[in-house]
């Protein structure tokens, strides 16, 4: 009987999406591919609902959680990046050491690498973890969006030395990252080494940029 009633959910949702499809042809394109997205994502997390809970609770579940990663409207990104902005801003105190900057709706926080690392370490100091509680924090709480960790040193030493220490440093930071609850998926760890410098001050140039990037809908 369970098992007739979980076929029947999805028979259901799958033909609700189906109809819905059909639907999005009179709407406008960008709210066409927004109600799309939406939709694939619901039927796609029903299923996997189903198959991983095995249970109608777990369909319903899946399908909620499918249809909240379709992808945000192009006319929903500014407002979602301007309170994902400001939550941003609340948990780091900007200073010498430390900024976000945002470039149309691409959020970056920048650390130098000495408040989170030794001199030619990639092991994260015991003060980067409280630093890192609060960043993942408000990147659990706004999914819609990718991450780039990257990696920078200044031009000491050589260069390949710099570009690996730049990689280790910035998987360490996503590693951190993913321990507290970030989606991996979402993550992409990339280290430049020295060669994207942004001052004479050697400093600065060492740094740690976590990249935000609004998801858009397809």
């Amino acid at each position: 009987m369970k098992q007739f009633e979980s076929k029947k959910i999805i028979f259901v949702i799958s033909a609700f999406i189906c109809l819905s499809l059909i639907s999005c042809a009179t709407t406008t394109n960008q709210g066409a591919k927004t109600q799309q997205g939406a939709l694939v994502g619901a039927g796609v997390g029903a299923i996997l609902g189903q198959v991983i809970g095995g249970n109608t609770e777990g369909t319903l579940i899946g399908a909620g959680i499918g249809a909240a990663l379709g992808g945000l409207a192009g006319n929903q990104i500014g407002a979602y990046m301007d309170r994902q902005e400001q939550a941003l801003r609340n948990v780091i105190v900007e200073s010498d050491q430390t900024t976000v900057v945002r470039t149309e709706n691409v959020l970056t926080a920048t650390f130098e690498s000495s408040m989170f690392f030794d001199t030619g370490s990639d092991m994260l100091k015991a003060g980067a973890y409280s630093e890192m509680d609060r960043v993942s924090g408000v990147l659990r709480d706004y999914p819609q969006t990718r991450i780039r960790v990257e990696g920078h040193t200044d031009s000491k030493g050589s260069e390949i030395s710099n570009q690996i220490l730049s990689e280790r440093r910035a998987r360490a930071v996503a590693n951190a990252l993913m321990q507290r609850g970030v989606e991996p998926s979402r993550i992409e760890v990339i280290g430049y080494g020295e060669s994207q410098p942004i001052s004479s001050d050697d400093a600065m140039n060492r740094r740690v940029n976590i990249v935000i990037i609004p998801i858009q809908a397809s």
